[in-house]
């Protein structure tokens, strides 16, 4: 039986409404300058010797650790091969929004060839539509992975347009402020130099994993404890395990690092194991939270996570994970169950998320320079004026529509340049 009593009428701009003229998908113009700018949208797009791809001392555990020819790099089995995409949406009055995600040129091509013909000619402010319609036309080939990452950056470029029409910053659009400013924790190589720059906390990635045997598991716990030391017996501290564990070796890994008061543990499947979640969870001989959600899209995906039991803690991606639109969702689903949202990275798109809802009590800051000393711009060259937390603070500026940041277009590149009439 149907609720719907009749067929709607088309979804139509109002009379004299300001309108969307045109769509664009970008990347960066070249991979060197991607590694040399930072990373733009992709922070794993870094040139060899930066901390976040494995070093020679310290490797990081992840899915293709199994693998000896791939253990000691995350780039060499091309973590940072897809890249950047930035989508700018211009409006018939001039306005440029900006909405960035990870997806390169097949995601610009997913963008400008697919989900511009819903978007150009459409009222921008109309956003629960337009993710409803890109979502419904992408089911035959997407739910998850590049194509909602292509959903993200448009939905951030509706949002940001949406912002500077009202001329507020995004969060007034949210419902306002539930704090006036953000507590930081990084995530980090070297988590004294993070205790030092006034952060509140630390995370830094697990070495290794099942593949490396008894051996590895000895050196992550010796990892472990000179960081502890390092930092004295009370900074908090987390652990990614970036989906590299099994169900087995989590749970003795749990074990062997209850002395070492540590905050939570990350990450520690890949992200369809919801089954593994849940029992870590409900086996878990520790009081250390268990975190996942990085790589989930979508609240139907979350509500698996939330349904099941699986953690303590959910972070989502901002950037990937259906954008602003979807993240609300995700959030008001996880308030139902009492389980608080710290996205991930995200900067200034999860900023103004964490200031309009009180469940989301903390902004995780990846500490992006070369060796995790000092602090950095998460996107690199891609903004001119991106807020950078201050003795573990960020503040974001009322003044400031939209998302409040400044698009540097030097570096970018339009694959698919569609000829363009405004409309």
């Amino acid at each position: 039986m149907s609720l719907n009593l009749c067929v709607l009428p088309d979804v139509k701009p109002d009379e004299n409404a300001i309108t969307i003229s045109h769509v664009r998908a970008y990347v960066i113009k070249s991979k060197e300058v991607e590694e040399t700018g930072g990373g733009f949208a992709d922070c794993h797009s870094q040139a060899e010797g930066h901390w976040i791809l494995g070093t020679d001392k310290w490797p990081i555990a992840n899915p293709m650790s199994y693998y000896e020819k791939y253990k000691s790099r995350r780039s060499s089995w091309g973590i940072d091969a897809i890249g950047s995409v930035i989508v700018e949406i211009e409006l018939t009055n001039g306005i440029k929004g900006i909405g960035i995600s990870i997806g390169g040129e097949p995601a610009c091509y997913i963008i400008e060839n697919h989900f511009s013909r819903f978007l150009e000619g459409q009222d921008p402010l109309n956003i629960e539509y337009l993710w409803d319609v890109m979502w419904r036309s992408s089911i035959n080939y997407g739910r998850k992975g590049l194509t909602i990452q292509s959903i993200s950056a448009i939905d951030l470029a509706l949002w940001d347009c949406a912002g500077k029409l009202r001329n507020e910053p995004v969060y007034k659009l949210l419902g306002g402020k539930t704090k006036d400013c953000l507590p930081c924790y990084a995530t980090c190589y070297d988590p004294l130099a993070a205790k030092n720059l006034g952060f509140k906390g630390a995370k830094f990635p697990l070495p290794y994993g099942p593949a490396d045997g008894d051996q590895g598991m000895m050196k992550n716990i010796e990892r472990i404890k000179q960081i502890r030391e390092s930092v004295g017996p009370d900074f908090p501290l987390m652990i990614d395990c970036y989906m590299s564990l099994t169900v087995s070796y989590t749970l003795k890994l749990l074990e062997l690092i209850k002395p070492f008061n540590i905050k939570w543990l990350e990450e520690h499947l890949p992200p369809d194991q919801y089954s593994g979640y849940a029992e870590v969870k409900k086996r878990n001989p520790t009081t250390i939270l268990l975190t996942c959600g990085e790589h989930e899209y979508t609240r139907w995906g979350f509500k698996l996570l939330l349904d099941n039991n699986c953690a303590d803690l959910l972070q989502p991606d901002v950037t990937w994970c259906g954008g602003i639109t979807e993240a609300r969702r995700i959030v008001a689903l996880a308030s139902a169950y009492d389980i608080p949202i710290i996205p991930h990275g995200s900067s200034i798109y999860s900023y103004h998320l964490q200031y309009a809802f009180p469940n989301l009590p903390m902004s995780e800051f990846l500490i992006m320079s070369s060796d995790s000393s000092s602090i950095v711009p998460y996107f690199g060259d891609l903004f001119s004026d991106e807020p950078l937390p201050k003795d573990g603070w960020i503040h974001l500026d009322a003044k400031k529509p939209g998302f409040g940041v400044t698009i540097n277009k030097n570096n970018l590149r339009r694959p698919y340049n569609r000829d363009e009439k405004a409309i």
